[in-house]
């Protein structure tokens, strides 16, 4: 892998990181699909960060418990939906003028919603 793309990918995986890390105070940023960006710029780019991440005490629950197959919290999938519409059709109605990108996107955001949606919900422990 080139130095470049490694670079870009841990630069990306951080940011990711950061967001989701404010995604856990701030009610309009989803927390989980942030994390799971972070974890897969990481192991493509930096065994030691990911290590770090998904064994982090405050971040890593997030991972395993999407990799162990328990879910997504509802939380997470209302809030990641709702995020991603609402910026999707702010754009398809005040930012893009071709009518061919403006269905993309719609399609785009639909695959997304789906892909969410089918995750299976996270139950809370008690």
């Amino acid at each position: 892998m080139s130095y470049i793309k490694k670079m870009f990918l841990i630069i990306a995986g951080s940011l990711s990181l950061g967001l989701g890390v404010l995604g856990i105070f701030l009610p309009l940023l989803p927390t989980t699909p942030l994390l799971l960006l972070a974890a897969a710029c990481y192991v493509r780019s930096s065994d030691k960060l990911y290590e770090w991440l998904i064994t982090n005490k405050y971040f890593g629950s997030y991972i395993e418990n999407y990799r162990m197959g328990k879910g997504i919290p509802l939380k997470a999938k209302i809030i990641g939906v709702s995020v991603l519409w609402i910026s999707m059709l702010y754009t398809v109605v005040f930012v893009i003028p071709l009518m061919a990108v403006k269905i993309l996107l719609i399609l785009i955001a639909a695959y997304f919603t789906w892909f969410i949606l089918k995750q299976k919900t996270l139950k809370k422990s008690t």
